[in-house]
C-alpha cells in the first residue's frame, strides 16, 4: 500500500505562498499521475491541479489558475504545488494522490487510487 505524506502546510496571510510537498517513502511515484485536492470545513473535497507521470502535462482548476503550479521531481520522488496569491477561501486541507492507472492528469478523485493524510492550509484576512 502506498503512503502518500504531504508537507507544507501552515498559516499564511492574504496574498502570501505556501509551497506544499507530496512524498511517498519507500515508493517509487514516477509513474503515477498525480494530483492535488482539497477540502474546506462543511465542504466537499474538490480538484485543484494534476501532473501526468512525466511531469509534461498539467490541468488546474479554474478557482487556482494562474495562482497555483504543481510540478513533480522524480529523481527526488516528490510532486509539489506552488500557491501564490492566497485567499481565506483557499483555506482548506490539502490532500495529495496517486493515480496508478491514467497516464493523463485527471480531475476526478474516484481514479485516484492513494491518498495522502492532508495538510492544513490557512490563510488570514
Amino acid at each position: 500500500q502506498v503512503q502518500l505524506v504531504e508537507s507544507g502546510g501552515g498559516l499564511v496571510q492574504a496574498g502570501g505562498s505556501l509551497r506544499l510537498s507530496c512524498t511517498a517513502p519507500g515508493w517509487t511515484l514516477s509513474s503515477y499521475a498525480m494530483g492535488w485536492f482539497r477540502q474546506a470545513p462543511g465542504k466537499e473535497r474538490t480538484f485543484i491541479a494534476a501532473i501526468n507521470w512525466r511531469g509534461s502535462n498539467t490541468i488546474y482548476a479554474d478557482s487556482v489558475k494562474g495562482r497555483f503550479t504543481v510540478s513533480r521531481d522524480s529523481a527526488k520522488n516528490i510532486m509539489y504545488i506552488q500557491m501564490n496569491s492566497l485567499t481565506p477561501e483557499d483555506t482548506a486541507v490539502y490532500y495529495c494522490a496517486a493515480d496508478r492507472t491514467h497516464v493523463m492528469p485527471n480531475s476526478d478523485p474516484t481514479r485516484y487510487d492513494y491518498w495522502g493524510q492532508g495538510t492544513q492550509v490557512t490563510v488570514s484576512s
